[in-house]
């Protein structure tokens, strides 16, 4: 299930209950992704806008899917509170070094719950006057919706479970996992690990 390619350390592989999805089936998703923007962007040069840090793999695998020209910028946010994230109100880090009006937008997401960021994001997007802005999520847990988002673009559906690996991270780790996996409930609350502090 796994390749001798991408070593996990073991105390990782203890920490999740099941694979979801293998690296096979995300890379042939992502592929497929890459396929259907090719199609519908044929002719516009699409701008691809993500927000670190978790976007970074898809973001990177999706690219070498596109085979027309692309642009590539990325946003990077803070929450505030826990009062103001719960509205999803979230303050910008980083924002886009290129100006988007008049460019056709596709927001690419790693994963997308509640709605509520990336609503507030796409408003920010949206005042910009791009031609067009489209969602490109990777992994969709619709049942932690709270606003209804127009998702042009979908890799999975996931259950409403603490997920990680490929960019999806708890507490920083886990990121580099090649695969996607539940993550144990026991996993969430052990102690901050003490090289991080997180």
């Amino acid at each position: 299930m796994m390749s001798d390619e991408y070593p996990v350390p073991e105390e990782w592989m203890a920490d999740i209950s099941k694979i979801l999805f293998t690296e096979a089936q995300i890379q042939a998703r992502v592929a497929a992704l890459g396929r259907q923007i090719v199609h519908d962007y044929a002719d516009k040069k699409p701008v691809l806008v993500g927000v670190l840090k978790g976007v970074i793999f898809f973001m990177a695998d999706l690219l070498r899917a596109i085979n027309i020209p692309v642009e590539v910028d990325f946003m990077s946010v803070s929450n505030y509170s826990p009062e103001l994230r719960d509205k999803g109100v979230v303050r910008l880090v980083k924002d886009l070094e290129m100006p988007i009006e008049g460019r056709h937008v596709i927001f690419v997401e790693d994963i997308i719950d509640t709605g509520l960021t990336i609503n507030y994001l796409l408003r920010n997007l949206r005042a910009r006057q791009p031609a067009s802005l489209e969602v490109c999520v990777l992994f969709n847990k619709e049942k932690r919706r709270l606003i209804d988002l127009p998702l042009r673009y979908k890799g999975f559906d996931v259950p409403d479970n603490y997920i990680v690996g490929y960019g999806l991270d708890y507490r920083e780790q886990y990121r580099n996992l090649p695969f996607v996996g539940l993550l144990k409930a026991q996993a969430l609350h052990q102690p901050a690990h003490p090289a991080t502090g997180l």
